[in-house]
């Protein structure tokens, strides 16, 4: 793979999220769930793909545990455990005070086992994304999980929580919000604690999964460039935005074509913006929704694509 951008296909559709094994018998892979319910493992150099185990749902954001299980969150299950080894499949939890979540989607893993996870709505699941998305809900929410299995809702309000991420420190924990295009900060310790601010505002596009990179960034997917249209429907009155959902599906507001990361540093500042256009390395690839920076390498999953990506920094 000695192309710059590189694309890996995966026999599923929507290989929304990647994570890199960064030690064990699988150092080096990739692994990625696709809309079918797979989660597949594919190999450091791109030459082989294996399924590894069947969720039953629709698998999004994946996570290392420090024990070798993955974490997904299966935005039709809830939260699960899977073993890469075994394809054992364990249910953490589906429901947040009794209530069953509508939009499990991404998470975020700290030392001590507490997970922290985003609900991106309380009305509407991963088939009427646009929905949420378009009618502004904000009901978008980020969880923690105690390591003694008690679930606490952090955070409300969200403008369609996504991607979830921590910083090296463990003094903050980061929530995209889609709707926003924007980052939202949450302080764990220090002084700041149980305060939110911004990581990233005005961003260039709509941010879709984040995760801290081994350069210690917090590197943001922008799954689609602002859209003018969408942005008037977001604040305008509430019946225009329920009737643009319910256009037909060719006149709806779409996705542009674009493959776009961007990368933060704690404080804040922007460090890279990394924007491809795949025809330049004789590649197809649109969406990018799931990012690892691993050793100065970019590993991309995208909702639509049945494919994962990597470019090399």
């Amino acid at each position: 793979m000695s192309n710059a951008f590189t694309v890996i296909p995966v026999p599923g559709p929507g290989a929304e999220d990647v994570v890199v094994a960064t030690s064990g018998p699988d150092a080096g892979a990739v692994f990625t769930g696709t809309e079918d319910g797979s989660i597949f493992r594919v190999g450091e150099d791109g030459a082989k793909v294996d399924l590894v185990a069947q969720t039953g749902g629709r698998p999004l954001g994946i996570e290392f545990a420090p024990d070798g299980r993955l974490l997904v969150c299966d935005a039709l299950r809830g939260l699960l455990w899977v073993d890469p080894a075994s394809g054992e499949v364990e249910l953490i939890t589906a429901e947040v005070d009794g209530v069953p979540m509508r939009f499990c989607n991404n998470a975020a893993i700290a030392d001590d086992g507490t997970i922290w996870w985003s609900d991106s709505s309380t009305r509407f699941g991963i088939a009427r994304w646009k929905h949420d998305f378009v009618r502004n809900t904000r009901t978008g929410r980020l969880l923690r999980r105690d390591p003694d299995g008690t679930v606490t809702v952090v955070l409300e309000g969200l403008a369609f929580a996504n991607g979830v991420a921590l910083s090296a420190d463990g003094d903050f924990v980061c929530v995209a919000e889609t709707g926003a295009r924007t980052v939202v900060r949450h302080w764990i310790s220090g002084p700041r604690a149980g305060t939110r601010d911004f990581l990233a505002t005005d961003l260039p596009g709509y941010p879709d999964n984040i995760a801290r990179g081994s350069d210690g960034l917090i590197w943001i997917t922008i799954a689609s460039p602002k859209d003018p249209l969408v942005e008037r429907l977001q604040t305008g009155p509430m019946l225009l935005r329920k009737l643009a959902t319910m256009l037909p599906e060719a006149l709806q507001p779409k996705p542009k074509q674009s493959v776009r990361v961007v990368a933060h540093d704690t404080g804040g500042a922007l460090v890279h913006d990394v924007d491809v256009t795949p025809a330049d390395h004789g590649a197809s690839y649109h969406m990018v929704t799931g990012v690892r920076e691993h050793d100065g390498r970019l590993w991309m999953g995208s909702l639509h694509e049945p494919a994962i990506a990597v470019y090399d920094l």
